[in-house]
């Protein structure tokens, strides 16, 4: 069984269903957090560098972001909406020595300015981030690059994409990188 099947079926299950830790908020994704060897997969597929500002929509515990920061000095902006998970966020960014690399804020992701990014990563649904490709192309940068861990994204065809093995699951990443106007 891949991630994916694992989440599906979990969903289908009722698992996770509320992913939210602050009650009245309603999430249009469970938080189902990225492991740490996708996360470094996604920033190495996405390349990553000092001069890079990625972007996490649905940023859970700002896992990316802050690795992104420590690993690879970039700068980066986490956003979710559920203000617990960015409570952790920022807790990890301070452990992590990179909280005046990073912010973290609480947002609607779809009213989110990423314009700004060189690297957006995505980890929702297949529906949202099909929502989101208007935006995507709109907003960013020619040439500017999207990492996104388990779902495509529309119709949009990936650059590249790996397979990455962990506890027995093999979770997939694509790489895509918003083409010219």
């Amino acid at each position: 069984m891949n991630r994916r099947e694992f989440i599906v079926a979990a969903l289908s299950a009722g698992f996770g269903a509320a992913g939210c830790s602050t009650p009245g908020i309603k999430l249009d994704a469970p938080y189902v957090s990225t492991p740490q060897p996708v996360v470094d997969a996604m920033l190495r597929l996405a390349e990553v560098g000092r001069n890079d500002v990625v972007y996490d929509l649905g940023c859970g515990d700002g896992r990316i972001v802050v690795s992104a920061a420590a690993q690879f000095g970039a700068r980066g902006v986490g956003v979710d909406l559920d203000p617990r998970r960015i409570e952790e966020a920022n807790a990890a960014a301070r452990a992590a020595g990179v909280a005046g690399r990073v912010r973290f804020v609480v947002q609607d992701l779809f009213k989110t300015d990423f314009s700004e990014a060189s690297v957006l990563a995505l980890y929702l649904f297949p529906e949202m981030n099909a929502r989101l490709l208007p935006k995507i192309r709109a907003e960013m940068r020619p040439g500017s690059r999207v990492v996104s861990y388990q779902f495509g994204i529309g119709d949009w065809a990936p650059e590249r994409s790996e397979g990455i093995w962990v506890a027995e699951l093999r979770n997939e990443i694509f790489l895509f990188r918003v083409p010219r106007r």
